[in-house]
C-alpha cells in the first residue's frame, strides 16, 4: 500500500466527529487509524467507537481524541507475516505495520470478517419479520409511478423493492410482510411469479392509511420484534448489529438516523442587538440527523395503532413518546443510506446500481 493509499485512512485527534466521519465515508472500511504531528500512530478509531459516542451524547462537534482507542493494535514491519494470524487471534478489522519511527508503511485488512459475520447473523435474523410499507402512490416520482407502483420502479436490473429484499437477506432475514395498496395487483404478479427462497405475506389496506397506519392490520400476525422499512431506501448496514441495539436499548422503539451534511449555498449573517451584525458565515456546512425510514419495533405498538386511521409511523411515534417512552436512535453515517422517494435522489440512486 503506497502512501497516499494510507493518508486515505488516517486522521487527526483534532478532527471533530463529523469530520471523522466523513473520511470514514470515503473509505468504507469502518476505522480511522489516528497519527500525532510527526506521523507516528497513537490511536485508532472505529464506525463503533462514533456510534456509542452518538448514542450516549449525541455530540457531533466533539474532537476525536475523547473518544479514540489510545492502545491500538500493530505490527512492526519485522513481523509482518504474523499480520493475519494477528487479525483472527484479535478479531479486528485492520491491522497497521509500523516502521522504526512508528509511522504507517501498510495496512492489512481482515478479509474474512464480513464472510464469517454473515455467516452469525443468518441464524440470529432468520426469524425476525420485516414489514416494508409498499402501498403509496409516490406522486413525488411522477411520471414513473402514472405506469409502475413506486415498489417496481427499477433501480439496475431490480425493482427497488426486491433490492431492499435482498439486502434483508443478506443478513438472514426471510419472512416479509408486504402492506399493499396502489397497483397492489402488480407487485403481487411480479413476485408470485418470481423464484425467491423468502416467504412472502402480502396485506392489504383498503383504503390509503399512511406509512404507519397499515401496521394495525398485523395485530395477530406478528408477535416479538419486527423490522419496519420504507419501500423506497437501502440500508447499507449490519442488521445484526441494529437489532443487538435495540434488543439490547429496552426500548420498544428504535429509529435508524442517517448522518447528513448540507452546505448552505449562501452566506450565513448573524444578527446581533441594535440591527448590527453579531458574524457571518460563508456558506457553512451544518450537519444533522434524518430519519432514515426504517426502524426495529417491538409487536407490542401495534396495539396502541387504531384499526383503517391513516397515520404515519413519525405520528405513531409522537404519540408513543408523548405518554413518557423513550425511542432509541441507531446513527449510520451517511454513505450507508441511499433514498429514492424524489426524482432527483432516484437518479443518484440508478447512478450508484451503475444504470446512468
Amino acid at each position: 500500500m503506497g502512501n497516499e493509499e494510507i493518508k486515505k485512512y488516517a486522521g487527526y485527534p483534532d478532527m471533530t466527529i463529523v469530520e471523522a466521519m466523513q473520511k470514514i465515508d470515503i473509505t468504507g472500511r469502518g476505522i480511522l487509524f489516528i497519527i500525532n504531528g510527526k506521523n507516528q500512530l497513537i490511536g485508532t478509531l472505529t464506525d463503533g467507537d462514533i456510534r456509542r459516542w452518538l448514542i450516549k451524547t449525541g455530540n457531533l462537534t466533539t474532537s476525536i481524541s475523547e473518544i479514540m482507542c489510545y492502545h491500538p493494535c500493530f505490527l512492526m514491519d519485522i513481523h509482518r507475516t504474523q499480520a493475519m494470524e494477528k487479525i483472527l487471534q484479535k478479531k479486528i478489522r485492520a491491522l497497521p505495520i509500523l516502521d522504526e519511527r512508528h509511522q504507517i508503511v501498510d495496512i492489512i485488512f481482515n478479509s474474512y470478517s464480513e464472510k464469517e459475520n454473515s455467516l452469525q447473523v443468518s441464524e440470529v435474523l432468520k426469524n425476525v419479520p420485516v414489514v416494508i410499507m409498499a402501498g403509496g402512490k409516490g406522486e413525488r416520482l411522477l411520471p414513473y409511478t402514472y405506469v409502475l407502483p413506486k415498489p417496481l420502479i427499477p433501480i439496475g436490473d431490480k425493482p427497488i423493492l426486491e433490492r431492499i429484499i435482498d439486502q434483508f437477506c443478506r443478513f438472514g432475514c426471510r419472512k416479509f410482510y408486504l402492506v399493499l395498496n396502489y397497483k397492489k395487483n402488480m407487485i403481487k404478479a411480479y413476485f408470485n411469479e418470481s423464484d425467491h427462497k423468502y416467504e412472502i405475506c402480502y396485506i392489504e389496506e383498503e383504503e390509503p392509511l399512511g406509512t404507519g397506519g397499515g401496521l394495525a392490520l398485523l395485530k395477530d400476525k406478528i408477535k416479538g420484534t419486527f423490522i419496519l422499512s420504507n419501500c423506497d431506501i437501502l440500508i447499507n448496514d449490519d442488521f445484526l448489529n441494529i437489532y443487538d441495539f435495540h434488543k439490547n436499548s429496552g426500548n420498544k422503539i428504535s429509529m435508524i438516523c442517517s448522518l447528513k451534511n448540507f452546505k448552505i449555498p449562501y452566506g450565513i449573517v448573524h444578527l446581533g442587538s441594535g440591527g448590527t451584525i453579531e458574524s457571518m458565515e460563508e456558506k457553512p456546512t451544518i450537519s444533522f440527523f434524518t430519519n432514515t425510514g426504517c426502524y426495529v419495533m417491538d409487536s407490542d405498538i401495534l396495539d396502541e395503532i387504531s384499526m383503517d386511521t391513516p397515520i404515519s409511523v413519525p405520528e405513531i411515534i409522537g404519540e408513543y413518546q408523548k405518554k413518557g417512552n423513550e425511542v432509541g436512535v441507531y446513527p449510520i453515517n451517511e454513505s450507508k443510506w441511499l433514498d429514492m422517494g424524489q426524482l432527483d435522489e432516484l437518479e443518484k440512486m440508478k447512478k450508484k446500481f451503475g444504470e446512468l
